[in-house]
């Protein structure tokens, strides 16, 4: 993976804000540090993973970041292309 796309994961996942609906508006659970005018892009969270599926998928995210710290990094393009190749 390229450090640019390492870079722009690692930010990604150090960002995400959660949410919630008031009146009609989203509101935000913390305070953010995000300048004034910053455009934000929103994703619903709607999936219907079961309490130990979430806790598989957190556990397998923590072991990717910590990789991804330790620069065992694998890069997408060069999955996709072996991917394709067994097809």
């Amino acid at each position: 993976m390229s450090p640019r796309r390492s870079a722009c994961y690692a930010a990604t996942m150090q960002n995400a804000l959660k949410a919630h609906v008031r009146n009609g508006r989203l509101v935000l659970d913390e305070p953010t540090e995000l300048p004034e005018g910053a455009e934000v892009t929103l994703l619903i969270a709607d999936d219907d993973l079961s309490d130990e599926e979430r806790r598989e998928l957190h556990r397998s995210l923590r072991e990717s970041i910590a990789q991804m710290h330790a620069g065992k990094l694998v890069d997408a393009d060069d999955v996709l292309a072996k991917l394709r190749s067994r097809a």
